[in-house]
């Protein structure tokens, strides 16, 4: 039996396991759908480490994007289960950052929210006629509920305005509604100052400007247009003044496969760019870039906790969550323009760069700045019934990346740096 395979012999949780070493704890399980739920919840698990009470399993959830998964979760060293043992064993907590399937879990489940702001509103398809679009988000009652029944035993909520939004549209979640943090926030805030040795790791040369291109999915991103940024970038950037990094959302390395991405992004390669693989982490490189280029969604928005000027690629409106903090972006950001030389939008974008704009719209992200550990450790350890461990839940800075010329290598996150 491969500790990467764990296969259950029997329909239940069972009093006493034969084959197992440490007395018999809490059990937990980790439910993980896409690779980018799965970094979400990569960032909660330091809260469950040092705890001998405590057995961790994974298992990776029905979700159209899932492929990449088990190769991020083996990446980790993970015990994974399968689905179908998953669901019919008894666990004392589950993690997630997704809904798909959650319903039949047996377990107290604590869900959170899987990227920043609640930018969009629900998919069209997701509504029914003459009713209004609900955030596609942690707050809408598609996400939390089933036939009619709230699933989760808490949800974890970044910001204390999504208390607002969870009790116009699903109300009857307001009562296991906590208002936590955003991880991801608290780890770029935590690394800021790290910012030049994140830069010194990638390889950027003094004088040399990084300019970060990033791209959510589905057809409203900048990669449904990226067969017209990419030459401009090719042509205009002089490449010992700038390096660029392109980042792509992991559903579309999911959709399309590996090989199909980096063949349509080969001259990316060619020109000296780095293409970032899926697997790796975009926090440092978002924190060391001078530039970002990016469409509507998280990454973008968390560029706002940076210094770096934002020149937005695509704003739909339609689509966009009217009370997310992404909105005020879109109408601060300068908007990428065709008509204009790049040279001189970056500029541009410098000149009008007001960092007291762009620090209030990071504000819209977590209400809990620095506090997500301790809010949501005391919370899970609750609903397993234990007492905290007797040590802060601190929040730890980035590693040091690997350099860009890394980076751009297939499977080269497996080669990760140390904290400076």
């Amino acid at each position: 039996m491969s500790v990467l395979d764990i296969r259950s012999t029997t329909s239940s949780r069972q009093p006493a396991d034969i084959w197992a070493t440490l007395p018999e704890g809490k059990k937990v399980l980790v439910v993980v759908h896409t690779e980018v739920y799965g970094k979400r919840l990569q960032d909660l698990l330091p809260l469950l480490e040092s705890d001998l009470r405590l057995e961790v399993t994974f298992t990776v959830a029905p979700h159209a994007f899932n492929a990449g998964v088990r190769r991020f979760l083996r990446s980790m060293g993970a015990a994974v289960m399968s689905w179908k043992d998953a669901v019919r064993t008894e666990f004392d907590l589950a993690l997630a950052a997704g809904s798909r399937g959650t319903e039949q879990l047996r377990a107290p489940l604590v869900r959170v929210s899987h990227g920043a702001g609640h930018l969009k509103l629900a998919r069209t398809a997701e509504v029914g006629p003459g009713e209004p679009r609900a955030p596609g988000g942690i707050t809408g009652r598609g996400y939390l509920t089933w036939k009619g029944k709230v699933v989760p035993k808490a949800v974890a909520l970044p910001h204390r305005d999504d208390l607002a939004a969870l009790e116009r549209w699903c109300p009857q979640a307001l009562p296991i509604a906590e208002v936590a943090g955003d991880p991801c926030y608290d780890r770029i805030r935590r690394s800021l100052p790290l910012r030049e040795s994140y830069r010194k790791a990638l390889g950027l040369a003094d004088g040399q400007k990084l300019v970060l291109v990033t791209s959510t999915w589905g057809y409203t991103s900048s990669f449904n247009r990226i067969g017209a940024l990419l030459p401009r970038l090719l042509a205009e950037l002089p490449r010992d003044e700038f390096r660029v990094a392109v980042l792509v959302h992991p559903n579309v390395w999911s959709r399309y496969g590996a090989w199909q991405v980096r063949a349509w992004l080969a001259g990316c390669g060619q020109a000296g760019f780095t293409l970032l693989p899926p697997e790796a982490d975009w926090r440092q490189p978002l924190i060391a870039a001078d530039w970002l280029i990016g469409d509507y969604g998280s990454v973008t928005l968390y560029g706002t906790m940076t210094h770096a000027p934002i020149l937005m690629t695509h704003f739909p409106h339609r689509d966009a969550n009217p009370a997310s903090p992404g909105v005020e972006l879109a109408l601060t950001a300068p908007a990428l323009s065709s008509a204009h030389p790049l040279g001189e939008q970056l500029a541009y974008s410098a000149a009008e760069y007001n960092r007291a704009d762009y620090a209030r719209i990071a504000t819209g992200i977590s209400s809990e700045p620095g506090r997500f550990n301790q809010n949501f450790r005391r919370l899970i350890y609750r609903v397993m019934g234990l007492g905290q461990p007797a040590c802060p839940a601190a929040t730890h800075p980035l590693p040091l990346p690997p350099p860009l010329e890394v980076l751009g290598q297939p499977h080269s996150c497996d080669r990760l740096g140390a904290l400076p």
